[in-house]
């Protein structure tokens, strides 16, 4: 896994070196920069289902489901109604 870690930094740190125009002196803060970017996406990586994800986000308040609402009774009613 560091493998793919260092060249992903690697990479990310050179299309950085690139987009700012090839500066010299600058390598240690675009590989650190990189690194950054990388631990951030590491820290939002979901697991292959996507259940980890959607646990956090619920539990930060930023997911709710029509179903983790409780529906109210006069809704719920005209659903029965409408059902028939």
């Amino acid at each position: 896994m560091s493998h793919n870690r260092d060249a992903w930094v690697s990479q990310r740190a050179y299309s950085l070196w690139e987009s700012e125009g090839r500066p010299e002196g600058r390598g240690e803060s675009h590989w650190m920069q990189a690194l950054k970017e990388f631990e951030q996406l590491e820290l939002t990586k979901a697991s292959p289902d996507g259940n980890d994800l959607i646990k956090k986000m619920k539990a930060a308040g930023r997911l709710m489901r029509v179903y983790d609402r409780p529906v109210p009774a006069a809704e719920n009613d005209q659903q029965l109604k409408a059902a028939r």
